[in-house]
């Protein structure tokens, strides 16, 4: 079979690459801490499990509206809008399968073939996937380790800008690396796309995973509402991991383009999902702010132990659920080839399972520093317990 050629430009989301080797570790019967894949092992609050259930039963299997139905259309102009100090009508809001369908139709909305776009590295690898099988230029830019967490590297930015430029991904409450602008950054990144007509994509899905403070976003800075769109996500907020669905945010000709993207790939997102979309919005809070407290203890003890490793340092990020551990000194006194060495050893010599930089995109030129992902989404706090003292047992050793 003779495949488009296209198809070789199109990526995939490396943790699941890692979640294969764990996997296989696993049935040969081994013990598996999984730190590698942000999914979560926490149930969807039941208010939202009620309220899927409950439409089923009351026949909302069918198909639905493309632009998603009008209930959910304006609990998410509703949500999204207050809490980022904004105003959306319904006609400015699409549903999605989840939040990663955005990543693509954005593109094929706004981005012709040899269109440069700028997206972060290290970064959710599905930008560049995305950015090239559609048939643009992806250009990367990177981040800059600080005492405070990791800052853009604006000089990368701001020298990657030419006249084909004219998209830019921006994830604030970024994975892998757990960092967030200050409202300085920020403002910078604002000016930034004014200045040379960039059009913004802003991820926020971990926008309501955050442990004290307010997130903010780029949409509410002036002059930035009608260039940005905001991919939304239940997945994280309310644990709906597996039930697919999000929504797009942004200037009514963008998201009518979303809509008739809609029809031509999924027909709809299906309905009964959606009424517990509504329910998740709408209804009792409890849930996700358990979901939250239980993140905060998970993050607060593995930050603990992590830095308790020789050899080992980590920011405490204070969104996400990822924590982007500085492993610099482990390489080098233990002499890995490389960083899929270190990995391996790890997995196979303690069960810790976890992502490597290289994971997130090619390094870029310049780091020197050796970084690996934890998740802690989806182990408990004494497994973390447990297979962290394997791995601080292991590297010391």
């Amino acid at each position: 079979m003779k495949l488009a050629k296209r198809i070789a430009k199109l990526g995939t989301e490396t943790a699941f690459a890692v979640s294969a080797d764990a996997r296989a570790w696993a049935d040969k019967g081994h013990d598996v801490f999984p730190f590698h894949l942000g999914d979560m092992n926490i149930r969807t609050p039941l208010n939202i499990i009620e309220a899927g259930h409950r439409a089923m039963m009351e026949g909302k299997t069918g198909y639905g509206p493309a632009p998603g139905i009008p209930e959910l259309r304006a609990a998410l102009a509703d949500d999204v809008g207050k809490a980022r100090g904004l105003q959306y009508a319904p006609e400015q809001v699409s549903v999605q399968p989840g939040g990663k369908p955005s990543i693509g139709k954005w593109l094929m909305a706004l981005m012709d073939k040899g269109d440069e776009v700028l997206y972060p590295n290290p970064g959710y690898p599905i930008y560049e996937s995305q950015i090239e099988y559609l048939g643009g230029v992806a250009v990367p830019y990177g981040y800059i380790p600080t005492d405070t967490g990791f800052k853009i590297d604006r000089d990368k930015v701001e020298a990657s800008i030419n006249a084909r430029t004219r998209l830019i991904y921006y994830n604030n409450g970024q994975n892998p690396i757990g960092a967030e602008s200050d409202d300085e950054e920020m403002q910078w990144l604002a000016d930034l796309a004014q200045k040379h007509d960039l059009l913004v994509f802003s991820d926020e899905p971990y926008f309501d995973i955050r442990y004290s403070g307010q997130s903010k976003s780029i949409a509410s800075l002036p002059g930035m509402q009608e260039r940005t769109l905001i991919a939304y996500t239940f997945s994280k907020k309310y644990a709906m991991t597996g039930w697919r669905v999000g929504g797009a945010l942004g200037p009514k000709e963008l998201i009518d383009v979303f809509n008739k993207l809609n029809v031509n790939y999924e027909s709809c997102t299906a309905t009964f999902i959606q009424h517990a979309a509504v329910e998740a919005l709408q209804g009792d809070q409890s849930g996700h702010r358990e979901i939250i407290e239980t993140l905060r203890e998970r993050r607060d003890v593995l930050v603990e132990l992590l830095n308790d490793i020789d050899g080992v340092s980590v920011y405490k990020a204070n969104v996400t659920f990822y924590l982007f551990a500085d492993v610099t000194g482990v390489y080098q006194r233990r002499g890995y080839p490389s960083e899929k060495d270190l990995r391996i050893e790890a997995l196979e010599k303690t069960g810790v399972s976890f992502c490597s930089r290289s994971h997130f995109g090619k390094p870029l030129p310049g780091e020197d520093r050796v970084f690996i992902r934890f998740a802690y989404s989806g182990i408990d706090v004494d497994r973390i317990r447990e297979g962290i003292g394997k791995l601080k047992a292991f590297w010391e050793s």
